[in-house]
């Protein structure tokens, strides 16, 4: 079907016959334009477009969209953002229902976009830096740092890894690369307010989440949060992220500061040890983590000392144990989703099933 003709003469084509609705008179609005709103309803701390923009490789301005609408929109059309679908979040290879890296990404975005919106800050630069914020992860989650951490000089960390080595070929704004890269609480505080606003919104997601995913689990219980979250926050992600989103909204319009309201700090941080405790660091957690980091390993050196097993584009001139052949095994391995690596490593090295982590299926292989 090619559509309908909406008017004769008119030159243009609806999608349904019976299409009636209008947006009435419109003049398109120019990205100066909405640059000059920015002026006028943002917060005085917030970051302009207008400011802002600067790329490692100097590009024109976009006609219709800001600098940070542009980083969005290159962020979700990206290889990387899409292989977060196949990333561990907390479970191995996931069930339908339960979080991914890509799903994790968009639940951090809507609370930083919340937050912004509410405080004026700027929403399409916590947009797209939480979208982007977590594409340096390798497969099988956190163990995969401790895997490559001999490997990368400094170790390997993944908000600096997804700053300056994968999102690098889409040359984003130097304030998104800010607040990918220091996102992390271990991290140097982030450049702009809206990279503040990602530091939270990344904790009060996963903290939530990664709760209600291990209550369907059958890992814990509702009633076994400790006092302090039950009495501030209740023991719902809809109720804990609401009020964690309107602790970060009141300490803004108290201080003019990006952080949290103390009792609510006080909370997100006993949530957060217990969910250490009883999810991250829970034996069975703790031995899939030692399985994905000896796998990765593993594969890391096969491809280092033979680079021309890596694609085309990678390693094919690279000396076999070069350090350079060591760096491109690194970053062709942390792209990796979670099942084409246990894939890889059933491919190329024989790796036996059982030493897979949990809940890997070899389909096809």
């Amino acid at each position: 079907m090619a559509g309908h003709v909406l008017d004769p003469g008119s030159g243009v084509t609806v999608a349904h016959a019976t299409s009636r609705a209008a947006a009435g008179a419109v003049t398109r609005r120019t990205r100066e334009e909405r640059e000059t709103e920015q002026d006028r309803v943002l917060a005085p701390g917030a970051t302009r477009a207008r400011r802002a923009g600067t790329r490692s490789r100097p590009e024109k301005p976009d006609p219709l969209r800001t600098c940070f609408e542009r980083d969005r929109d290159r962020v979700l059309h990206s290889a990387a953002f899409r292989r977060l679908a196949g990333k561990t979040q907390v479970f191995i290879d996931p069930l339908d229902h339960q979080r991914t890296r890509l799903t994790h990404a968009m639940e951090v975005a809507q609370v930083a976009q919340a937050i912004a919106r509410a405080t004026r800050l700027n929403e399409d630069l916590v947009y797209a830096a939480a979208i982007a914020h977590d594409c340096g992860h390798g497969p099988g989650g956190h163990a995969s740092e401790e895997a490559f951490g001999p490997y990368v000089p400094g170790g390997f960390d993944h908000a600096s890894w997804g700053a300056d080595v994968v999102l690098r070929s889409l040359n984003l704004c130097n304030e998104t690369l800010d607040a990918v890269r220091n996102h992390s609480w271990s991290r140097p505080a982030p450049a702009t307010p809206e990279g503040e606003v990602l530091s939270w919104a990344d904790r009060i997601a996963y903290v939530c989440h990664d709760f209600e995913d291990a209550v369907a689990a059958g890992i814990v219980r509702p009633g076994e949060l400790p006092r302090i979250v039950a009495r501030s926050c209740g023991s719902t992600r809809a109720a804990q992220i609401s009020r964690f989103i309107s602790a970060v909204i009141e300490a803004v319009e108290r201080t003019g500061s990006v952080g949290m309201t103390s009792e609510a700090a006080e909370a997100l941080a006993a949530f957060r040890a217990w969910n250490y405790e009883r999810i991250y660091l829970r034996p069975d957690s703790l031995e899939q983590g030692e399985r994905v980091r000896r796998l990765l390993e593993a594969l890391v050196e096969a491809y280092a000392d033979a680079p021309a097993l890596l694609p085309e584009d990678r390693g094919q001139d690279l000396g076999a144990g070069s350090p350079e052949a060591l760096a491109a095994a690194v970053e062709y391995v942390a792209g990796m989703t979670d099942r084409f690596a246990a894939e890889a490593a059933s491919r190329l090295l024989d790796w036996p099933e059982a030493e897979l982590p949990a809940r890997y299926l070899m389909r096809g292989t």
